[in-house]
């Protein structure tokens, strides 16, 4: 890196590093209307005030698609992963013009591609609306006290977003019900692709790579969100700091955490440890087997299925992760040590045990979790047919007595996802249905009635290629003569896959209802008793647990010891030639060969910080004290996977793509001139 660039880089911060012993004072992701300002300002000499705070809670964005981004122009410039906006790359995609190999810069506005069912969100308000939700619910029981909590949670949606073309209003349940706080959102429901590298330069390590550092990898993306036609205005932006981190810096992450189980108890997680994980471990290792035995049959057949099966392979890492996490003794141990300081402080001697509350729950879940994992089959084209088939009949109901997801304030969101066109692969679509009702023969058996429900007396492959061979759900047009026609016309349709989503509505809902009286009646109520006795022995220290809500993290750039040595904070662009096998997963990108004399080797690419976070985080600006966005988080390290479950600041790391890197690619490895004009203000 040159000089006049450190020079410049130093000039951000003020920060004294500190010792890497005081990491653990970096855990919580915190929301930002709770942030822990004496905390951080206790461990840094220095925290955000409300200002800041504010500044940053209006560029962050919410994706529909799992993930998190930032505003980072005045016209609705979004900063994200390029794992985030894979699918719409793919979905723009042909045979002819594969827009995962060769990236995609668009020359003009006009060229900016649309996304389908994307949509991007921005937190205007957040409202404490506990008092009338726990009040709502009462003293009732199981499904009645899930049916109360449902009911009043409807209204205070629709009174609180009675205009839902710009707005989303979500009522959130933290601490497991302890709290209940109100999200409004201004949404944007159109979205588009600008620019996104090679997949391989995003992907480069693959597998073995993933979750791991030293990384090389140019996950970054940027979208553009759109209303009426237009690009949106977004005054209250990121500025855009094209500069290398410096190490022991302060660095916050601004995004939304999808969930975590650090407030489980000691019998949930064994539940996960002995029966759910188990379970995913199995059947996902399969589906990753057929997806790779199944695009070795031809170049389309690999380009069609390729994010499927990145996303199906970074999910089993992560929950290979977490099986060896709850299998840890040490790890574990700290889990059951800080549940058993709970209790020596808030039960005595005749006392409500909420603990056995909760056991009582995950025992009864143990009778039926299989068959409620596995009363419906996977597939975007069965997805369709039970969404309409659900809308259907609850679009004629009162909002407060509708299925959860239909309500008001989702259908929106819902009609969107199921009416925007994308296109759809029938072969990908029956080999994930095939798979999946193989599943659940397996684990429920050939004689369960559930099975027989499933199958008939049709095989599993004999099945899926009649349903997904018969079907005309992947017309939007199709799709959306069923939507407007109501009930009446899912009642009159023959499309299979229509009658087949009819024949398993009454079972699935069968099984929820079961769910609400035995498990999330019972576990929202014991949960919400743990709750207060947090609240009444550790205060306000306690964050709640992730909801994919809008979260703050604060860190800072730090590496940690592996196997005995110090891993560095950070990998420059020069290290992915030296990196290079020539093999895949290990072949350097087409772009990075063409211009390899154009790219500044000593420009920092990915770095790692302190902050804590978790799936869903995916895309979250790295900001700096001034507000300044330096890197998108991408990943975690290989430690940070046990995250779900608790925070150890001395080895959990978040991996970030520095925008120093992307600067780099803007300007000389994917040419993107207008862009880079933009992100400078000018």
């Amino acid at each position: 890196m040159s000089s006049n660039r450190i020079a410049r880089a130093a000039a951000f911060l003020s920060f004294v590093s500190l010792p890497l012993a005081a990491a653990n004072a970096d855990e919580g992701m915190w929301t930002i209307d709770a942030f822990p300002a004496a905390k951080m300002k206790a461990a840094y000499g220095w925290a955000p005030d409300q200002a800041w705070l504010d500044k940053v809670r209006g560029a962050a964005v919410r994706l529909t698609g799992g993930c998190s981004a930032s505003f980072v122009s005045p016209d609705g410039l979004i900063l994200t992963n390029h794992h985030c906006v894979a699918g719409c790359t793919e979905d723009n995609s042909t045979d002819a013009n594969n827009l995962l190999k060769t990236g995609y810069t668009a020359v003009s506005r006009e060229r900016e591609l649309k996304c389908a069912g994307q949509q991007a969100e921005v937190v205007t308000s957040i409202a404490d609306v506990t008092p009338r939700v726990k009040a709502a619910i009462g003293a009732a029981k199981g499904e009645a006290a899930v049916k109360a909590r449902s009911a009043v949670i409807a209204d205070i949606e629709k009174a609180g977003c009675a205009e839902t073309a710009t707005t989303r209003c979500q009522v959130v349940s933290l601490y497991g019900g302890g709290q209940y706080k109100l999200y409004t959102y201004r949404k944007y429901s159109d979205v588009r692709l600008v620019w996104t590298p090679e997949a391989q330069a995003a992907q480069f390590g693959g597998d073995p790579d993933n979750f791991n550092f030293p990384r090389y990898s140019m996950d970054a993306s940027f979208l553009r969100a759109y209303e009426n036609g237009k690009p949106v205005a977004t005054p209250q932006h990121l500025k855009w700091a094209a500069r290398a981190p410096i190490d022991g810096e302060a660095t916050f992450v601004v995004g939304n955490p999808g969930s975590t189980a650090r407030l489980q108890t000691q019998a949930q997680l064994a539940f996960q440890r002995e029966v759910a994980l188990p379970i995913t471990l199995a059947t996902f290792s399969e589906y990753r087997g057929r997806l790779i035995t199944a695009m070795a049959q031809s170049p389309e057949r690999h380009r069609e299925a390729f994010e499927t099966l990145g996303g199906i392979e970074n999910s089993l890492k992560v929950q290979i992760g977490r099986v060896k996490a709850l299998g840890d003794p040490a790890f574990t141990g700290k889990l059951a040590a800080a549940e058993a300081d709970l209790q020596r402080r808030t039960l005595t001697a005749g006392s409500a045990n909420p603990w056995t509350e909760v056991d009582a729950a995950m025992r009864a879940y143990r009778n039926f979790y299989i068959a409620r994992r596995f009363s419906t089959p996977s597939g975007d084209l069965f997805g369709y047919a039970m969404t309409l088939v659900r809308a259907a009949a609850e679009r004629t109901k009162p909002n407060a007595d509708r299925y959860p997801g239909y309500s008001d304030s989702s259908l929106p969101l819902v009609e969107k996802r199921l009416l925007d066109e994308r296109p759809i692969t029938p072969w990908l679509d029956q080999l994930t249905m095939d798979w999946s009702l193989s599943k659940s023969r397996e684990y429920l058996g050939a004689d369960d009635p559930q099975t027989k429900l499933l199958l008939g007396k049709e095989s599993p492959e004999a099945l899926a290629a009649r349903l997904v061979g018969g079907t005309k759900l992947a017309d939007p047009a199709v799709r959306k003569t069923l939507w407007d026609g109501g009930q009446a016309a899912i009642a009159a349709s023959t499309d299979p896959m229509i009658v087949y989503a009819r024949t398993l509505d009454a079972n699935d809902r069968g099984l929820q209802k079961r769910f609400d009286a035995e498990v999330d009646g019972p576990l929202t109520a014991a949960q919400a008793k743990l709750a207060d006795a947090r609240f009444a022995a550790y205060g306000a220290t306690q964050y709640p647990d992730a909801t994919f809500t809008l979260r703050v993290s604060y860190g800072k750039v730090a590496g940690w010891m592996e196997r005995g040595q110090m891993v560095p904070t950070r990998t420059v662009l020069a290290g992915t030639f030296d990196r290079a096998t020539g093999a895949d997963p290990f072949d350097l990108p087409p772009a990075f060969i063409a211009n390899r004399a154009k790219i500044d080797g000593r420009a920092t690419y990915d770095f790692v910080t302190t902050n804590d976070i978790i799936g869903g985080n995916s895309g979250s600006p790295v900001i700096d004290k001034s507000g300044a966005v330096i890197g998108a988080a991408f990943d975690g390290n290989i430690n940070s996977l046990g995250g779900n479950y608790g925070y150890d600041g001395t080895i959990n790391r978040t991996v970030a793509v520095s925008t120093d890197a992307i600067q780099q690619a803007l300007e000389h490895i994917y040419p993107a001139p207008a862009l880079v004009a933009e992100l400078r203000g000018r």
